[in-house]
């Protein structure tokens, strides 16, 4: 299984990910406790997953993040704890 990228993300991936902060306003509370899960370097399925956080939700495809969620949103993917 794979494990998240954390360094090199590709530009476009990364633009969207901040867009994605900005547009929900998903707090520095989140994105720290987003941080700390990935600094576990946790394994992450290879297709679609998902990451239930108190105030938002990850979504990612194999190693890469693809994008932050709002609750009430829907992910889709196999969820990882």
């Amino acid at each position: 299984m794979p494990k998240i990228r954390r360094r090199n993300l590709p530009r476009a991936v990364m633009a969207h990910l901040l867009d994605r902060v900005h547009l929900r306003h998903i707090s520095v509370d989140q994105l720290v406790l987003f941080s700390n899960w990935c600094a576990l370097e946790p394994e992450v399925p290879a297709g679609e997953w998902f990451k239930r956080f108190p105030g938002m939700t990850i979504c990612g495809k194999g190693e890469l993040v693809k994008t932050f969620l709002l609750p009430g949103q829907a992910p889709h993917g196999q969820e990882v704890q």
